[in-house]
């Protein structure tokens, strides 16, 4: 790479044997530090990797001994009898009846779900035209197109006047003063 760059490496500077492109020192085997340290660590996890590798098979090996010398010892002082055979009585597990209560749970969630899957109508009530996400729903319940969106235009059923009615009688609740006795 320091060809293509046309850099000349001095005499005392060499470059990374690996080809990166860096310069490399004698003191770092002639490699540039990240070569060097990704090269160490992958001394280093091999080192560890053997060192684990054999505490296990030391180990595994001392208790393979150790077990087969046990039971060695356990086959000479036991006399050999064969093992009775069990019988054992079998049992049957009787599970409770769903309640009533549980079953009545149960259509409910599917009624549910029945009704989540219906309630999403992709079409407008009026023209019967397509809407897909850009539908609007309006405050009687049902999806329109953009032509049918307006309540004059699908001859709503909410009433929007009681609806404003209330929305003011709360907004603006009645303020009476205390009567004033007349001297």
């Amino acid at each position: 790479m320091a060809e293509e760059h046309r850099c000349e490496a001095s005499e005392g500077h060499r470059l990374c044997v690996n080809n990166c492109g860096f310069f490399g020192s004698p003191a770092t085997m002639n490699l540039c530090a990240k070569c060097y340290t990704d090269i160490h660590l992958e001394e280093q996890h091999h080192a560890s990797s053997k060192s684990s590798i054999e505490i296990a098979l030391s180990s595994s090996s001392s208790s393979s001994s150790s077990a087969a010398s046990s039971s060695n010892s356990l086959t000479e002082s036991l006399p050999p009898h064969p093992p009775p055979a069990l019988t054992l009585p079998e049992v049957q597990l009787q599970l409770p009846a769903p309640a009533a209560a549980d079953v009545a749970v149960e259509a409910e969630v599917a009624a549910v779900a029945a009704t989540a899957t219906a309630s999403k109508p992709n079409r407008c009530l009026m023209c019967r035209k397509r809407v897909g996400l850009t539908g609007f729903k309006c405050r009687c319940g049902t999806t329109f197109c953009g032509v049918h969106r307006y309540p004059e235009k699908h001859a709503c059923t909410f009433d929007f006047k009681a609806v404003g009615r209330e929305e003011i009688a709360r907004a603006n609740p009645i303020i009476k003063a205390e009567k004033l006795r007349k001297i």
